[in-house]
């Protein structure tokens, strides 16, 4: 895993998880409270409430990406930029400022004028936007995206996602974000909900991981809470996150999501690490596929590299069954007298499935082991 100097701030495994406040100068942004057109205001807002209460990185946008309003031009965006930049001036606290746009023009001008990085929310979909943050040796949030300008975010298959953090490359200090919520029509909760559940593929790419779920959708959904009374389901949440490997959290609640992370940190597995060895963060058989990448389907070693253990309770005659077939298998099986514990290889484990057709609760049990070992 790559890690990403962000004007002098260290992201990536190594280093704790960064907490990237948000500052809107848009007035058709959704959420209020970051909303300011007046750079004082916004200058007296980044200081107490997100640099205050810790943030690492200020995220300021310039337009919302709500799919309900027109998407700006970049002439739009550099009209509002001034304000950006008068407030950046303005600040007391320290943090890196990052420009939100979708445009190199924007992008450009921001750096130039006292901005420490971009978050591309359409994803390098301007193909001259990797080009800018390579010559002012920027960090970039690269947001998952379709390969146009028009409505950042329209991707909802995961498989797509992944392919889409590539379009028009990777820069060397990309921060790339699978892009959560309904950025548009097509995307469901229950798609965010899958996205979620795979986010530890999204390290197979070796950048380190952004995520926007702030009181989103498919968190409010699930305990049935109003943008206001989600604070809660967006913590748990981020513990989550950071425990499957996020790096960057974006968040409109900056001292609770700083808790929240701290703790997802704490208890996320330790990996051993060293100059030349990474020991990756693989739960599942899709991950290690992931992390093989085309070199998996020739050596057929994704299903070799994940290990699965399961308890059967089964009855006294389909245990014989098991212990005696399982001993023709790279698996350990013991019967403990209460159940036979079974484990190995998810690729063993499969196998030896595949072999048995008797007796009826024994094949029943071994249908789910396989199913498990996905």
């Amino acid at each position: 895993m790559r890690t990403v100097d962000a004007a002098g701030l260290s992201i990536g495994d190594d280093h704790p998880p960064r907490i990237m406040g948000v500052l809107n100068v848009s007035k058709e942004s959704p959420y209020d409270p970051s909303v300011y057109d007046d750079p004082a205001e916004a200058a007296a807002y980044v200081d107490e409430e997100l640099i205050g209460e810790g943030a690492d990185i200020v995220d300021v946008g310039l337009e919302s990406a709500n799919k309900k309003f027109e998407v700006l031009s970049a002439e739009q965006e550099l009209d509002r930029l001034e304000t950006a930049v008068q407030t950046i001036e303005s600040v007391s606290g320290d943090a890196v400022f990052s420009i939100e746009t979708r445009y190199h023009e924007v992008a450009e001008q921001a750096l130039a004028q006292g901005f420490d990085m971009v978050n591309d929310i359409c994803g390098f979909a301007d193909p001259e936007m990797p080009e800018v943050c390579d010559e002012h040796d920027v960090a970039v949030g690269k947001m998952a995206s379709p390969p146009d300008l028009e409505r950042p975010g329209a991707i909802e298959a995961v498989d797509d996602i992944y392919d889409a953090l590539f379009q028009h490359g990777i820069t060397d200090k990309t921060i790339v974000d699978p892009a959560f919520g309904g950025w548009s029509e097509e995307k469901t909760v229950a798609d965010d909900r899958e996205t979620f559940h795979r986010l530890r593929e999204f390290r197979a790419i070796g950048q380190p991981i952004l995520v926007s779920i702030n009181r989103k959708n498919f968190l409010r959904d699930l305990a049935d809470r109003s943008t206001e009374e989600a604070l809660p389901v967006s913590l748990a949440a981020t513990s989550m996150a950071v425990e499957r490997g996020a790096h960057v959290v974006r968040t409109h609640d900056v001292a609770e999501t700083r808790d929240a992370a701290i703790i997802g940190d704490e208890f996320a597995r330790e990996r051993v690490r060293s100059d030349r060895v990474e020991e990756l963060d693989v739960t599942t058989v899709r991950e290690a596929q992931r992390q093989y990448g085309e070199a998996g389907e020739d050596a057929g070693t994704p299903e070799t590299a994940v290990a699965r253990m399961f308890a059967l309770d089964l009855p006294a005659d389909a245990r014989d069954t098991l212990l005696t077939a399982a001993h023709d298998y790279d698996v350990a099986v013991a019967d403990t007298g209460r159940k036979v514990i079974l484990g190995g290889p998810a690729s063993a484990l499969t196998a030896l499935a595949d072999t048995i057709d008797e007796p009826p609760e024994l094949t029943t049990a071994m249908t789910r082991v396989r199913e498990g070992c996905r």
